[in-house]
């Protein structure tokens, strides 16, 4: 005989969450209700919207909670009277606080994108691809009041391509997460789920990211400032800057070991302005670049840019 289908509370905010819900949704199991953000100023025009979680789970007839502080008395009441058996959370945004986790009887498992105990922390997969690691995952653990430090109940790996940029990567680890959720509570409502602690001594951590982050420092190795620019598309992106004005990189490869600059090139020195070929002088080798964007601006190849910025040999980028 199975066991009980479970009620689930779940938190999440962002297009990663999603799919997440949406398993949930496909399941045997109740989603009692959403809890996500407060709804916020989104996307050029900072128009106040909601969050595709919330979204989703209108669309679906399921409650939502949108507490600006957990500690709330008002959401905790609410939260309690779910009756949740289980909390789930999929990129909520905000550390849960003890008394969130102690709610629901069988306590809290998150949809982390990465393989635990590597990239604990807000920034994941950015922080997987500006490493350079060549692997990725998604992990199912259990919440605990240290981040993202508690025991792990299931995960599935993934290359990194070393063109992939970290939303096509988190797109993807969206989807590759939702049925690794949907069958860890499936063991959970079981009792069959299998608990592995995280090696401690292996942890790194996933800063969240900001503006600074994408300040080009060309004295690193051009696979390093590649690994930069896809890792932090679509925001904040990779910058420099030339003739004073802001530069941004949004696309960019390593040129071949035998396209090394002269030896009189500095880093951030243009080596190539020809048509099709912009291409300048890192600490170890040199980057193409192959899309980039005036503050302003709208995006353009290097032969657009080319035709209406005057860009020649011995420019200097920089900070």
């Amino acid at each position: 005989m199975p066991a009980p289908p479970l009620r689930v509370v779940f938190f999440g905010t962002p297009e990663f969450a999603v799919p997440s819900l949406d398993a949930l949704l496909r399941s045997r199991h109740t989603v009692a209700a959403v809890v996500t953000q407060p709804d916020r100023p989104r996307g050029r025009g900072h128009q106040i919207s909601a969050s595709p979680v919330k979204v989703r789970a209108l669309a679906s007839s399921i409650p939502v909670l949108q507490p600006a502080r957990l500690r709330d008395e008002v959401f905790l009441a609410a939260l309690r009277a779910l009756g949740a058996d289980l909390g789930v959370v999929a990129a909520y945004g905000r550390i849960l606080t003890e008394d969130v986790l102690r709610t629901p009887r069988l306590g809290m498992v998150n949809v982390h994108a990465s393989l635990l105990p590597r990239h604990r922390g807000a920034a994941p997969v950015h922080r997987a691809i500006i490493a350079g690691d060549r692997e990725t995952g998604v992990t199912i653990m259990r919440v605990v009041l240290a981040l993202d430090a508690g025991p792990m109940l299931a995960a599935v790996r993934r290359p990194i391509g070393p063109e992939e940029t970290s939303s096509e990567v988190e797109r993807d680890l969206a989807l590759l997460g939702a049925p690794l959720l949907a069958g860890a509570v499936d063991a959970l409502a079981a009792g069959t789920a299998v608990e592995t602690l995280q090696d401690e001594a292996r942890a790194t951590y996933a800063a969240r990211l900001s503006k600074e982050d994408g300040d080009i420092d060309w004295s690193q190795p051009a696979p390093r400032i590649h690994d930069l620019v896809r890792g932090l598309h679509p925001w904040p992106h990779a910058q420099t800057r030339v003739h004073g004005a802001r530069l941004i990189v949004l696309r960019s490869s390593p040129a071949p070991d035998s396209a090394m600059p002269p030896a009189s090139a500095p880093p951030g020195t243009v080596v190539s302005a020809a048509p099709d070929d912009l291409r300048v002088a890192a600490g170890q080798g040199v980057l193409r670049l192959l899309e980039i964007q005036r503050e302003g601006r709208r995006p353009m190849n290097a032969r657009e840019f080319l035709a209406g910025h005057r860009l020649v040999p011995g420019d200097r980028l920089g900070p």
